[in-house]
C-alpha cells in the first residue's frame, strides 16, 4: 500500500505546468512551477515544516508549545498544519490587508488570529511585525518563528524546491522568476541552481511601495518608496535577512491593477486558479520578455491558491470599486451604470443654504442641482459655499438661489466621454445625464477620474 503517514508527508514535488495562452508573446518555453499542490496550497509549507523542525532539532521549540508568527496567511496555514500533527499551539499574526478567506482558513485549522493595521510603520507597537514579537516574549513556552529572518526559510528551498526545479527541466532552465516577500523562496532556489549553473538569470518581481528593487539597484533603502499597497505576498518596507540580493540578478516591479488582472488571466487561460501574487509574477514576467531567446526555459513560481482572493481578486465588485477591472467605459451611460439606482440628490431655490450642506453631509457629496417649479434652475458646489461662508458667516441662513451657480449641462446616454469631459472645468463640477422620463443621473469629475485605465 502506498500511503502518507500524515499529511506533512505530501509536502513538495509539485508540479511544473506549460503555460501556452497568457504567455504567448514571449518566444521561450515558460513553465510555472504550481506551489498550491502542496497540502497547505501554497510554497510556504515547506519553510514553516522546515522551520519548526529546526527549531525542535537545537531546543528554541519545546514540547507543547506555543508558535507565534506575523504572516500574509500562507506562512500561518504551514505552520498550522505542521502545529497539528506535532501537538503545538499557534497564534497568527495578520495585516488587515490580507483578505477575509486567509484568516477564516488560518482559524478553521486551529489557528488564534490577531489582526493588526497595514499603514504603520514596522517599529508600530501596533505593527504586525512588533505584535509577533510582543507576543512571543509574553507566551510562556512561546517560540516567535520570525520566517523574515531565519535562515530555515531559505533553507528549505536549497534543500527542496531548487533541486525539483533543476530535475524536471533536465537541468536545461535558463530564467527563474518569483515574487519576493520574505524572500526564503527566490534566495534558497537561486543558490542551488547558481550552484548548479552560475549563467541561471534570476530575477525578483516586486510591487510599487516596497524597497526591494531601488535598493537592489543602488544600494538606497529608500523611505519614500513605501507607501500602502493592495498586492498581497509580495513587497517589503523592511530588509529580510533572507533576502540574498548577490543571488538576484535584477527586479522588476508590477503595479497592484497588473497583479489582480493577471492572476484572473491565469485561471481564465490556462485553468489555473492561483492567487494575487502569481498574476504579478505572470506580468513580471511578460515585462522581461526581451530578456529571452527562443531556447530559454523560463521558470515562474505560482506561490498560492485563488481559493484565498475569492472576495477580493476574483470578485466584480471588489475588482470595479478599485479600477481594476477592464470595463470599456465610452459613453455617458457606462459611468454612471454602477450606481444608477441611487436617486439624484436636488436642493429647491427657496431652500437655505443649511439644507444643502446638510445633504452633502448626508450623501458624502461635493455638488448638488437646484431646482425649481421650471427644473434645474442652477447648482452648488461645496467649494462655493466655502467661499460664500469665508465672505457672510449668515450665509448658511439664506436662500440657495442667492449663492448658486449656473445650472449643469444635460447631455443623453450615449453621449461620449471625451464630450462629457469636456463639459467638466473649474467653473462646472459635474454633468447631468438624461434617463428619460423626466429621470436624471449627475456624473462629476470623480467619475471621469474613476474611469481612467
Amino acid at each position: 500500500m502506498q500511503y502518507a503517514k500524515n499529511i506533512l508527508e505530501t509536502i513538495g514535488n509539485t508540479p511544473l505546468v506549460k503555460l501556452n495562452k497568457v504567455t504567448a508573446e514571449v518566444d521561450a518555453l515558460v513553465l510555472a512551477k504550481v506551489e498550491t499542490f502542496n497540502p497547505g496550497n501554497s510554497a510556504k509549507d515547506r519553510m514553516a515544516l522546515k522551520m519548526i523542525e529546526d527549531a525542535e532539532a537545537d531546543g528554541r521549540l519545546k514540547p507543547g508549545g506555543t508558535i507565534i508568527e506575523g504572516t500574509s496567511g500562507n506562512t500561518g496555514m504551514g505552520l498550522a498544519l505542521a502545529a497539528i500533527v506535532k501537538g503545538y499551539k499557534l497564534i497568527c499574526v495578520i495585516s488587515d490587508k490580507q483578505s477575509k478567506e486567509k484568516m477564516d482558513i488560518l482559524r478553521a485549522v486551529g489557528a488564534k488570529v490577531v489582526v493588526c493595521p497595514t499603514d504603520v510603520e514596522p517599529t508600530d507597537p501596533r505593527s504586525y511585525y512588533s505584535v509577533s514579537k510582543r507576543l512571543a516574549e509574553e507566551t510562556p513556552n512561546g517560540w516567535y518563528v520570525n520566517q523574515y529572518d531565519n535562515p530555515s526559510n531559505t533553507q528549505a528551498n536549497y534543500e527542496q524546491t531548487g533541486p525539483e526545479i533543476w530535475e524536471q527541466t533536465d537541468g536545461k532552465i535558463t530564467h527563474f522568476i518569483v515574487g519576493v516577500g520574505t524572500g526564503g523562496t527566490i534566495s534558497g532556489i537561486a543558490k542551488y541552481l547558481k550552484e548548479k549553473n552560475p549563467n541561471i538569470k534570476i530575477w525578483g518581481v516586486d510591487t510599487y511601495g516596497s524597497v526591494f528593487k531601488k535598493y537592489h539597484e543602488t544600494g538606497i533603502f529608500d523611505e519614500n518608496e513605501i507607501y500602502s499597497y493592495i498586492t498581497e505576498g509580495i513587497g517589503e518596507d523592511i530588509l529580510p535577512k533572507n533576502v540574498d540580493f548577490s543571488l538576484i540578478d535584477g527586479f522588476t516591479k508590477v503595479t497592484d491593477k497588473d497583479a489582480a488582472v493577471y492572476t484572473r488571466k491565469i485561471a481564465l487561460e490556462e485553468g489555473i486558479f492561483v492567487g494575487n501574487s502569481s498574476g504579478a509574477a505572470i506580468k513580471g514576467l511578460l515585462q522581461l520578455k526581451d530578456q529571452f531567446k527562443p531556447d530559454d526555459v523560463v521558470v515562474v513560481l505560482f506561490h498560492d491558491s485563488g481559493s484565498r482572493y475569492v472576495g477580493k481578486i476574483f470578485n466584480d465588485d471588489w475588482m470595479r470599486e478599485r479600477g481594476f477591472l477592464e470595463d470599456e467605459i465610452t459613453k455617458a451611460e457606462d459611468l454612471i451604470k454602477d450606481h444608477l439606482d441611487k436617486p439624484l440628490v436636488v436642493v429647491r431655490t427657496e431652500e437655505l443654504v443649511s439644507h444643502a450642506i446638510e445633504r452633502m453631509r448626508k450623501y458624502k457629496i461635493s455638488q448638488i442641482p437646484v431646482i425649481d417649479v421650471n427644473g434645474f434652475a442652477g447648482s452648488v458646489d461645496e467649494s462655493d459655499l466655502f467661499q460664500a461662508f469665508i465672505a457672510d458667516k449668515d450665509v448658511a441662513d439664506r436662500p440657495i438661489r442667492e449663492v448658486m451657480g449656473k445650472p449643469y449641462p444635460v447631455v443623453k446616454l450615449g453621449t461620449p466621454v471625451e464630450e462629457v469631459s469636456k463639459l467638466i472645468s473649474k467653473d462646472n463640477q459635474a454633468v447631468l445625464v438624461d434617463l428619460g422620463n423626466n429621470k436624471y443621473h449627475i456624473i462629476t469629475k470623480h467619475d471621469i477620474i474613476n474611469s481612467i485605465k
